[in-house]
């Protein structure tokens, strides 16, 4: 088993991976630094766009290679080897998760290493069931027909991967690709590249032929725009923010790629008036502060019946209050640090927006006296839903409590956002939830609990939260092009 001391990355793949080999970058390195300290974990190599172009020609190259010959069972062989690697590895990933990306290491054991896991075993499952069906016609000018559809992989496609959950969504991306047949060149995230590069190796292990799965580390304005751009990239696969999102659809669309785009959200937590009072306060905390609430769907506007209002505000800010902040290693540490310090002084200034705005800090509202590029969780009272805190994504551990008189109301402020990626209600009414289900404008609905995520159930958003879904079947479709054949009989 692969282990890793606590503080220390530099043994671990930080080079580019292409066409098999791992090597340096043309364009240098860069720095990636733990976020709960702000010191260097290590040099990555940094992709130029010739870096990028060699990936993209391995990638091709394997479409007519020993990747284009290999039956669907074998590839869902490589797919379940790479899950039981991943589990085998799993406490070194917790390990470079919480050094990476800043995060109690007991938070991606308990959701980014066994959802990466299963969700390899998931596709790994579709590999050999990929069909496509016979349709009857009514005949070519009086001949009969044989019409039938196959689904064939889109080809070379480009993914770009955020930093809050790389390994998580990394294997959201790469699972469904490898398993239709496609090949891939993998941009991750320059603030956290270090499971994505581990997960490559991993795939390598598998037995995954050289060339298959490329990893260009780099800067977003370089390996980014390069692999975006690229003539011979059929699709790109990006999670992150809007504005990135909208760069890389309108690059794209000069050479027709096809784009799969997940750019988060500004999530509502609905807290019905016959909602379990002390559940639906566990949940949505669980929904403001995990991940320091640098999560996509972070249920951020939580929305509550006015006669449940005192009673939310006084147990969310109880629960923020009961955050303990610190080393990701440290088993007592329940909420870690932001990504970088660029991202903390932008979460602190929405704190500040807050309060210009007027609302109520009801807990939190600052910055610790910490090493690294820690905020309080924070919890704002008498929020209105036209205030900055509660329209713009913050990505951050900050909610914003509304409240509202009756489910109708609820549905309006709900919806009241450029964003539809995710909604939680909370209520025991099983009637009710379905028919407020139906209403709200979100990719995804959970009731009574929040993220209840699944690498069988589709994901993606609506509005300014995406194109396309990602995840069970959804993911064979976004991966696959569909061709008809008629033979005239």
């Amino acid at each position: 088993m692969t282990t890793i001391d606590d503080r220390r990355a530099t043994d671990l793949p930080h080079q580019l991976l292409i066409g098999g080999e791992w090597r340096d970058g043309s364009a240098g390195t860069f720095t990636d630094r733990n976020p709960a300290t702000g010191e260097a974990l290590v040099e990555v190599a940094a992709a130029s766009a010739q870096d990028v172009d060699a990936a993209v020609r391995a990638a091709r190259a394997q479409l007519e290679g020993d990747w284009a010959a290999m039956p669907g069972t074998e590839r869902g062989r490589i797919l379940n080897r790479t899950a039981d690697l991943i589990e085998r590895d799993a406490d070194l990933l917790c390990r470079l998760e919480a050094l990476d990306v800043g995060k109690p290491v007991g938070q991606p054991a308990l959701l980014d290493i066994p959802n990466a896991a299963a969700t390899f075993r998931h596709f790994a499952g579709w590999a050999d069931k990929i069909t496509g069906s016979s349709i009857p016609t009514a005949g070519y000018f009086g001949r009969p027909t044989h019409s039938y559809t196959v689904r064939e992989p889109v080809g070379v496609i480009g993914a770009i991967t955020p930093w809050n959950t790389p390994l998580m969504i990394g294997g959201w991306k790469i699972a469904p690709a490898l398993a239709t047949g496609n090949t891939m060149v993998v941009k991750p995230a320059e603030d956290a590249p270090l499971s994505t590069m581990h997960l490559a190796a991993l795939l390598e292990e598998a037995g995954l032929p050289p060339g298959v799965l490329n990893v260009v580390p780099g800067l977003g304005p370089d390996a980014g725009a390069a692999l975006t751009a690229h003539p011979d990239v059929d699709k790109i696969s990006f999670t992150g923010s809007p504005e990135v999102g909208r760069a890389i659809q309108i690059a794209a669309a000069e050479t027709f790629k096809r784009v799969t785009l997940e750019l988060g959200g500004k999530s509502p937590q609905i807290i019905l008036a016959d909602a379990d009072v002390e559940a639906a306060v566990q949940g949505t905390a669980m929904g403001l502060f995990f991940n320091q609430g640098e999560v996509c769907a972070a249920g951020t506007r939580v929305l509550v019946h006015r006669s449940l209002y005192d009673q939310v505000v006084d147990g969310l800010a109880g629960a923020a209050k009961a955050q303990v902040l610190g080393d990701p290693f440290d088993g007592a540490t329940t909420m870690g640090a932001l990504i970088n310090a660029k991202h903390r002084d932008r979460v602190l200034g929405y704190i500040e927006a807050g309060r210009a705005d007027g609302a109520s800090v009801v807990a939190g509202g600052g910055q610790p006296d910490l090493p690294g590029y820690f905020v309080e969780p924070t919890v704002f009272a008498g929020v209105d839903n036209d205030m900055t805190i509660a329209r713009e994504e913050i990505f951050g551990p900050v909610g914003s409590v509304i409240p509202f008189d009756d489910p109708d109301e609820a549905i309006r402020i709900a919806n009241a956002s450029r964003y539809g990626l995710a909604a939680t209600i909370w209520t025991r009414d099983v009637s009710h939830a379905h028919v407020l289900a139906g209403k709200v404008r979100a990719g995804a609905v959970w009731v009574n609990g929040w993220a209840a995520i699944n690498p069988a159930l589709p994901w993606g958003g609506m509005k300014t939260s995406g194109i396309g879904r990602e995840l069970g079947w959804s993911g064979i479709l976004a991966n696959t092009e569909e061709k008809a054949v008629t033979v005239i009989l």
